[in-house]
């Protein structure tokens, strides 16, 4: 059982994902005042900034496996990562990343039922899915997962 001092050096980590929770959910109710669904602003030859939903996971695969599958996952991995910080102090950063983002797309689901979705880039007319604050957390706390791993492997 994990003692008060390891419960204590978890919260420079949950104010982490505390912030990326609330960055994303304060830019996407920036988005959702200032754009119409579906309406796109160029801001540079390759960046948009788009108002699009999700109902799907990633690049919008699998909606036909409904919110409530969504909200569960969700939900599941929000409990495992966090487990996980308890025990792996090397990779709090990354888990932080993780669990910010997760928590904001959760938190999406359940009041919008989708995901909100507005960050657009692209190379003339390849574009790639649009994604949010949430989404680039989740990939650069997987990043920082990878690079650690790299890092700490054993030599055979």
């Amino acid at each position: 059982m994990p003692t008060y001092a390891a419960y204590r050096k978890q919260v420079p980590y949950l104010l982490l994902a505390l912030c990326i929770c609330a960055a994303d959910q304060i830019s996407k109710a920036m988005i959702e005042a200032s754009l119409h669904l579906l309406e796109v602003r160029p801001l540079t030859a390759f960046f948009n900034i788009v108002y699009y939903r999700n109902t799907g996971s990633a690049f919008g695969m699998f909606k036909q496996l409904g919110n409530t599958f969504f909200i569960i996952v969700s939900c599941l991995a929000i409990l495992v990562v966090f487990i996980l910080m308890l025990r792996d102090e090397q990779n709090r950063p990354g888990m932080a990343c993780i669990l910010g983002g997760a928590a904001g797309n959760l938190t999406d689901r359940i009041v919008h039922k989708y995901v909100i979705d507005f960050l657009e880039v692209h190379a003339g007319k390849h574009y790639w899915p649009a994604f949010n604050i949430a989404d680039s957390a989740l990939t650069i706390g997987m990043g920082l997962l990878l690079i650690n791993a790299w890092i700490h492997r054993k030599d055979m």
